[in-house]
């Protein structure tokens, strides 16, 4: 919805995230905010539009989608807690395949990077290769490291290198 908002009216996302501009406040319940509020409620089901119906201004619907969605400040903290303690433990299970694993970890990162924790792609590369997979693949990180620039080395160039000519197994 973000994205939408953005696209459609920049200064839009501002008024839904701070409120009416002071040059707006005048207005605040007017054009303006009307339609702000058009952006927010045109996204949304039946469910949704329940908990903001009675919010008068674009801001009280953004935040209050916010918390039903995301959770106060402090859970979102814990929730980010969580998932980097899964990153810092993440392991290929056993009879995984590097793409089962590759899923899981990008899907991780990409959680994280939605709470704001963005891990690096070299920090990523350098993760899987030297603390994620198994020691049956050592052959295989050595030929990489050997032949390739760990710190440029994109991460789907990385997993393609893992399975090529041997598919999932070492």
């Amino acid at each position: 919805m973000k994205d939408h908002i953005i696209g459609e009216d920049y200064e839009l996302w501002d008024i839904v995230t701070d409120g009416p501009l002071a040059t707006l406040k005048i207005n605040a319940e007017g054009a303006d905010n009307a339609k702000d509020k058009k952006w927010l409620d045109c996204g949304l089901g039946p469910d949704e539009y329940s908990k903001i119906q009675s919010c008068t201004t674009a801001k009280k619907i953004w935040d209050t989608l916010q918390v039903a969605h995301e959770g106060t400040p402090q859970v979102k903290t814990s929730i980010e807690t969580l998932l980097y303690s899964q990153y810092e433990n993440f392991a290929m299970k056993e009879g995984e395949t590097i793409q089962e694993m590759y899923t899981r970890f990008i899907t991780l990162t990409n959680e994280l990077n939605s709470f704001g924790r963005i891990i690096p792609e070299e920090d990523r590369v350098e993760k899987i290769l030297t603390r994620i997979l198994t020691i049956t693949w050592e052959s295989k990180i050595t030929t990489i490291q050997e032949s390739k620039n760990i710190a440029t080395l994109p991460l789907d160039e990385l997993i393609g290198n893992l399975t090529v000519n041997v598919g999932d197994t070492p």
